[in-house]
């Protein structure tokens, strides 16, 4: 491949799975605008259609652990010409069906493509590139990431003004169909490392696996419970959680010491930066996702905007992010990457905590200020958060730990909501308001100011683990079971 295309290969690469990752992230964020017209066209309860949703996220975080198998197994271009033809037979599915079952269907096997497909573009950049351009790499892929989140909701909203919520699966089709043609001209079939897929190589971990799913079946739905449910049974979902939790490091440990391959390889985290790197993402997962919840329901029904407003204020700040990831990604070739993490939590911190200076009587331009210094933050973090945790592992490590830091990154994610939800719901009971009043006040302006410095707390925690970023200790032996 490179002898065929020359210098820029690497670069088509990247755009290759870059585009396919886009697609993913789309279909991840665009269907949110048409659970409503879905709900009433199927006749459904809010929490009933909010599954489409909620069953992308857990199939996603979970099938992220099977990428390096897959890679392994079928090798990078098989892998992802599968997931994105699963991708695209989801679309089209989703958008045909005439039962809720095969939309929910649709959605899940969507999700099990997105989480694939996503650890992927960390991989190649990591193998493809030298360490002066990956900061570079990091950044064009963070910057079109990005974008695609951005601008999703925004067109989704037209398609379905225009063309009802179907169009809305459609749209990830012509995405999926250049991501395969390019696929085909420049991803290789080869396996991580350059060696061949060996399509004989020992079954998945399927034990592993169930107890990750469970695992994170229940915790999720446990914070659901705790939510607005039953404390009784939110309980037997944590403690469930936390058992399978157990199960799985124990059963990890028993493979490895048995010269087997574990889903996720524990030695991983016997390399500090990116132990402390995972410890960031998890904690960055959780401000990032919660802080997406929190802020238009933030603009809407504590400062009493309408949703014309709130796009106004969230536009400039995802392009100034989009712009910031693209600068910084040069900044990581030639910085050290947790300087420029600790700078961007920091950044993120203060925008939270900045958030409790803006009053009902307060003008758009300061809230537009905050929310762009937060995403400033983001920029900082998305291109250097992977390369200070990835550089330092072994490269046949690379894989699992691409899968596993983007796992704990949407964990951390789909926690942060819950939590964000939690948390507001106290605090406003606590100054004794709810959402049932039809207009905000002082108090609940409090209640959010409060759940916002909880984020910002949050963001400084991972400052601590960020600093370790720097500490280099000796690369522990690789295990024989890698």
């Amino acid at each position: 491949m490179q002898a065929r295309h020359g210098p820029r290969y690497r670069w088509l690469l990247l755009l290759s799975v870059m585009i396919g990752t886009m697609a993913s992230i789309m279909s991840a964020t665009i269907v949110n605008v048409a659970i409503p017209d879905m709900s009433q066209h199927f006749a459904l309860g809010q929490e009933r259609a909010q599954w489409v949703s909620s069953g992308f996220m857990v199939a996603m975080t979970v099938s992220m652990l099977t990428t390096p198998w897959l890679l392994a197994r079928y090798g990078y271009r098989r892998t992802y010409v599968g997931c994105m033809l699963l991708l695209m037979a989801g679309g089209v599915v989703g958008g045909l069906a005439n039962h809720f079952g095969l939309v929910l269907g649709a959605r899940v096997a969507e999700g099990l493509a997105a989480g694939v497909v996503q650890p992927i573009p960390a991989i190649i950049i990591m193998r493809a590139f030298g360490p002066h351009e990956q900061g570079r790499a990091s950044g064009l892929f963070g910057m079109g990431v990005v974008l695609a989140p951005a601008l999703g909701p925004s067109i989704g909203g037209l398609l379905v003004d225009l063309f009802g919520w179907r169009s809305i699966f459609f749209m990830v089709v012509p995405l999926c169909l250049l991501s395969l043609w390019m696929a085909y001209r420049y991803v290789p079939v080869t396996a991580p490392g350059g060696v061949a897929a060996n399509p004989k190589s020992a079954m998945i971990d399927w034990r592993g696996l169930l107890l990750g799913a469970v695992g994170t079946l229940c915790l999720l739905n446990g914070l659901v419970e705790l939510h607005g449910g039953s404390a009784s049974q939110a309980a037997a979902l944590l403690g469930a959680a936390a058992l399978a939790l157990a199960a799985f490091i124990g059963w990890q440990r028993r493979l490895a010491a048995g010269g087997h391959a574990p889903l996720m390889n524990l030695a991983l985290f016997g390399y500090r930066p990116f132990a402390m790197g995972s410890v960031v993402a998890f904690i960055y997962g959780t401000a990032l996702f919660g802080s997406t919840y929190l802020l238009p329901l933030y603009l809407q029904l504590g400062l009493g905007l309408s949703a014309s407003h709130v796009g106004t204020i969230l536009l400039p700040a995802g392009l100034v992010l989009a712009v910031t990831i693209a600068g910084v990604g040069r900044l990581a070739d030639q910085q050290p990457t947790w300087l420029l993490v600790s700078t961007g939590l920091a950044l993120l911190a203060a925008s939270f905590a900045l958030m409790g200076t803006v009053t009902l009587t307060s003008t758009l331009w300061l809230l537009v200020l905050w929310a762009t210094l937060g995403r400033i933050g983001l920029g900082f973090i998305l291109p250097s958060l992977n390369l200070g945790s990835l550089r330092p592992l072994h490269a046949l490590l690379l894989p699992q730990g691409a899968s596993a830091i983007n796992f704990l990154r949407m964990l951390g994610g789909a926690i942060g909501v819950s939590l964000c939800g939690i948390v507001l719901e106290w605090r406003l009971a606590a100054h004794g308001d709810s959402f049932a009043n039809a207009s905000t006040s002082p108090a609940r302006l409090a209640a959010f100011n409060e759940t916002f410095f909880m984020l910002a707390a949050l963001c400084a925690l991972a400052m601590v683990a960020a600093w370790q970023l720097r500490a280099h200790a000796p690369n522990p032996p690789l295990p024989d079971a890698d």
